[in-house]
């Protein structure tokens, strides 16, 4: 049954579209009462026609008018509307009253089309904000409370059961899962997560219970993130935009002095009757207007923004979306960014009297009191070895760290460091080692004193040490980078380069790896600016990507910053302009082909709008067209616009 309360919600929610229904069903009556030779009913219902269909689009035009001093297209359709009404009054040729509330019928009708086509943009986007429950499970002294989002703190522990949404972002303290994080990171697996592993808002879990602890508030959850930057794109004006917006002002002056022109001129300048002056002079208002123009660019680039949202790609304004369809060049952060970010033993090398398994052994008993990422490497590369951790450990940054491990003397660290306490390195492993090192992997070295004693009686300078072997660590190389470099250079990209702070070998084997010809090692935060100011002298148009506080300068500095969403610090995220919500590098490739989609598009769109306008401009000079036809070119165009910028939604 239809209640009241149920009319009155699509009322609202179609407000548009019951306008222009309501301005259909009077013009049909008020027509068919002036054919039927009823006059007055035919006034009657006609200007109701007028009020309901365009009420909306008057206010809005008097709204502009009155407080912003400027004309727009709504004024000028009633004005249009009324003129062709008051000139139907005045001449007694009363189909005139009905051409000008057809005007009004398909204007009304194409605002109501132009407004369900934006609606798929805006569910695309609101679709975000349903990724969240509204209540998270938490634990009180061992038991269970629904508690809503918005009272989380800091520091509670929730529960997620299998199926469920996680509700805020958090740390696993217990249990293993996968988790289908498509929706926030654009993932197209599920990935395992386990004890120690960041889940993330609005993701959803798969077959495993999950304790997971808040450790951010849920305001600063990365969903909520996402969701405040995409309206906050939504609301800003890229340069193109703004000049439309520029230009339909003055123009919209242009077309009323010229309309004004055209109702006073042609009866003195080529003999044409008052009427068909007039007549003429309200249909150039209507075909002249701007509406498909002022339409061409916003639709498309917030379809390209929603599409990017669905695929892990963060455009934090159109402006945006515009950029990185116009870059020549990009630079790379290398840890991070092009790698993993994550250290890991790559190769063991042992002495011909000691195993991989010793070697490994004794620098993970003294690594495992470092919380140094090699030393973490090292302990995890050994996690399925029997060793015990040492004792009176001491690190020494930059060289190395020594400790006691059964009863012997354990150090490692740097080649340097290490030959202060050994007579040599063998020559067999060094050059193993500096083989490594040309591949820019990181060596350190193991060494051990036969007993404690030795040490401390031999005194500093005695070299009683033997060496056990060495460990070349590795910084992984993403997977994906060597196929995203090679898919940026045949979409044309001019100059790829690598920017790091690191060491000029490790660099230049990364970047050998990847297929990245040009590097720059060793750079500070304010050398990567540098870089990235000289290739904006020469490429104009200059994309960054990174991760890190020393790459926030470059990103800023940069045509298009793109942070990577998983391992990128606060700083980076919040200084870029793109966020790749997943650590893919794929996406940057993406990234460029919805912005150059979205330039070709608004192309094409404005194409579409001007040749529209000047088709029926030399129609109405011709006398070809009437004021319904006009209209429905005009409006036509308008939305022909519209749902062309649509396509990029898909």
């Amino acid at each position: 049954m239809l209640y009241p309360q149920h009319f009155s919600q699509f009322t609202r929610e179609h407000a548009d579209t019951v306008a222009a229904l309501l301005c259909g069903l009077l013009l049909f009556l008020g027509w068919f009462a002036l054919h039927l030779g009823a006059l007055g009913l035919a006034l009657l219902l006609l200007p109701a026609a007028y009020v309901i269909g365009g009420y909306e689009s008057a206010r809005e035009g008097l709204t502009t008018l009155f407080k912003e001093k400027e004309l727009d297209v709504d004024l000028l359709m009633i004005v249009a509307a009324i003129g062709a009404a008051s000139l139907g009054l005045w001449r007694r040729e009363y189909h005139l009253i009905i051409d000008g509330a057809i005007l009004i019928l398909i204007f009304a009708i194409s605002g109501a089309l132009e407004g369900y086509a934006m609606q798929r943009t805006e569910r695309s986007i609101r679709s975000l904000m349903s990724l969240t429950p509204d209540t998270a499970r938490v634990l009180f002294q061992g038991r269970e409370e629904e508690v809503p989002i918005t009272q989380l703190k800091v520091g509670d522990e929730i529960v997620v059961k299998p199926g469920e949404l996680i509700p805020t972002d958090g740390i696993i303290l217990s249990g293993y899962s996968t988790l289908n994080q498509a929706a926030i990171t654009g993932e197209s697996l599920p990935v395992e997560k386990t004890v120690g592993a960041e889940v993330f808002a609005g993701t959803l879990n798969g077959y495993g219970a999950l304790q997971i602890k808040v450790h951010k508030p849920a305001q600063s959850s990365l969903i909520v993130r996402v969701i405040r930057l995409v309206e906050q794109a939504q609301t800003e004006a890229p340069p193109s935009q703004e000049f439309i917006d520029r230009f339909e002002k003055g123009y919209a002056k242009v077309i009323v002095v010229a309309g004004i022109l055209l109702a006073t001129l042609p009866p003195f300048l080529w003999g044409w009757d008052w009427e068909t002056t007039i007549y003429r002079a309200l249909t150039f208002l209507v075909v002249a207007s701007p509406c498909a123009l002022m339409a061409a660019i916003m639709p498309t680039l917030l379809s390209g923004i929603a599409n990017g949202a669905r695929q892990g790609i963060l455009f934090k304004n159109g402006a945006q979306l515009e950029k990185i369809g116009k870059v020549r060049a990009i630079a790379f952060d290398k840890t991070g960014t092009l790698t993993t970010g994550q250290v890991q033993v790559f190769q063991v090398i042992s002495a011909s009297e000691y195993t991989r398994t010793d070697v490994l052994k004794a620098a993970a008993s003294v690594e495992s009191s470092s919380e140094h990422p090699i030393g973490k490497a090292i302990v995890q590369a050994a996690g399925d070895l029997d060793w015990v951790g040492a004792i009176q450990v001491q690190a020494i940054p930059g060289q190395g760290i020594v400790g006691i491990a059964q009863e012997q003397q354990v150090i490692v660290g740097n080649a340097v460091f290490v030959q202060q306490y050994v007579t040599n390195l063998p020559e067999e492993l060094r050059e193993m080692a500096q083989s490594l090192e040309q591949e820019g992997k990181t060596v350190v070295w193991v060494a051990k004193n036969p007993t404690p004693q030795a040490l401390r009686g031999a005194g500093a300078g005695v070299r009683c040490f033997e060496v056990m072997g060495a460990i070349a660590i590795a910084d992984e190389v993403r997977a994906q980078a060597a196929a995203t470099i090679t898919r940026l250079k045949k979409l044309g990209i001019e100059k790829i380069v690598m920017l790091t702070g690191d060491n000029q070998e490790t660099a230049h084997s990364v970047a050998k790896a990847v297929g990245i010809d040009r590097v720059y090692a060793q750079l500070l935060p304010e050398d990567k600016l540098d870089v990235i100011r000289r290739l904006q002298q020469q490429y104009q148009t200059v994309a960054m990507v990174g991760d890190g506080i020393n790459d926030a300068p470059a990103l800023a500095q940069a045509s298009v910053g793109i942070a990577m969403g998983v391992s990128g610090s606060d700083v980076a995220l919040e200084t870029a302009d793109i966020v790749l919500m997943t650590d893919r590098l794929e996406k940057i490739a993406v990234a460029m082909h919805l912005g150059r989609l979205s330039q070709v598009i608004v192309k094409q769109n404005i194409f579409v709008a001007l040749g529209f306008i000047m088709l029926l401009l030399v129609g109405n000079f011709l006398g070809n067209i009437n004021l319904p036809i006009g209209v429905i070119g005009h409006e036509g165009s308008t939305v022909l616009v519209t749902l062309s910028g649509l396509r990029l939604l898909k």
